[in-house]
């Protein structure tokens, strides 16, 4: 089921889209009253099977006629978000001389983690504020976002997908200078628009194998990343072990799972965003996520 946060008016809404029909349900009458999609995802397992009987009965409207949000557009509280999680990645930004505290190429030994603001958190098609004068090198980086279902703390490896909700794509779009001179990546990570988000929140039954997905991420059409989620030097099961080692997660909680090589830090010379830029990201049967940097483009 593909759900999603929408607004056609006045006040947000939550929906189940037709891709194919290029329709959303909007299903607000079979919620508890108030309900966003944070609240379905703590009472799914009474709210899904609900869903799934009667959401043909409830009213639909083209998904062009509705402003779509970040499908959780105000999370319970910052991400958890995971870097150096793919090989080629963790070569690329040793070389790039961003990283800290050293240039070194070498694969972590364990997961590197670190949190992004919710109020960085937008929607598809939301615009990317380049933010000029806080920073002047704007990079992306495609991700899949894995959306926790039933919370928990000491969740070992076996049962690591039982506490997975679903999923969503996600552009953890940084600030490299700000990464880098700050010796940390919170405030890099972390300015308000740099967490786009969406277009879809997926449920886990949907997608068969989620290790055979392929991220694909494009700036203004040309193929920048391209990786299969199976190239995670840290799998999911073992991202959400460690973090629920001693933090209890959540329903809701969201793990950014890290990008592939392709960064524009990986260039020689680097590539940064510039006003105008589209950036568009695919995850296999999760959706495109497309945003564009704001700002005067360059003449």
């Amino acid at each position: 089921m593909k759900l999603v946060t929408f607004s056609a008016g006045d006040a947000d809404r939550v929906g189940v889209v037709d891709a194919e029909a290029g329709l959303v349900r909007d299903v607000g009458a079979l919620l508890p009253p108030g309900a966003g999609l944070l609240e379905v995802i703590e009472l799914w397992p009474t709210v899904g099977p609900v869903l799934a009987a009667r959401v043909a009965g409830q009213p639909s409207i083209p998904l062009a006629e509705v402003t779509l949000r970040a499908p959780i557009p105000v999370p319970r509280r910052n991400l958890f978000c995971v870097g150096k999680n793919y090989r080629d990645h963790a070569a690329e930004f040793g070389r790039s001389g961003y990283d800290t505290p050293s240039r070194s190429e070498a694969l972590p030994e364990r997961p590197i983690m670190f949190s992004k603001a919710t109020t960085s958190v937008v929607g598809p098609d939301a615009v990317i504020d380049p933010h000029p004068g806080v920073t002047s090198e704007l990079d992306y980086e495609g991700e899949l976002c894995v959306i926790i279902g039933p919370g928990g703390r000491g969740i070992t490896r076996e049962n690591a997908y039982q506490h997975v909700w679903g999923y969503t794509v996600l552009n953890d779009v940084t600030a490299r200078d700000l990464q880098r001179d700050h010796k940390q990546w919170l405030l890099g990570k972390s300015l308000d628009t740099h967490c786009p988000m969406g277009p879809y929140a997926v449920t886990a039954d949907e997608i068969t194998d989620i290790t055979a997905c392929e991220l694909c991420t494009e700036v203004n059409g040309e193929t920048r990343q391209r990786a299969p989620v199976k190239d995670l030097i840290f799998d999911i099961p073992e991202l959400i072990a460690t973090l629920s080692a001693g933090i209890t997660l959540l329903p809701g909680d969201l793990i950014a799972t890290g990008t592939p090589a392709g960064v524009g830090i990986g260039f020689d010379p680097p590539r940064f965003l510039a006003p105008g830029d589209l950036v568009e990201i695919t995850i296999t049967g999760l959706g495109r996520l497309a945003n564009r940097v704001g700002g005067v483009e360059k003449t």
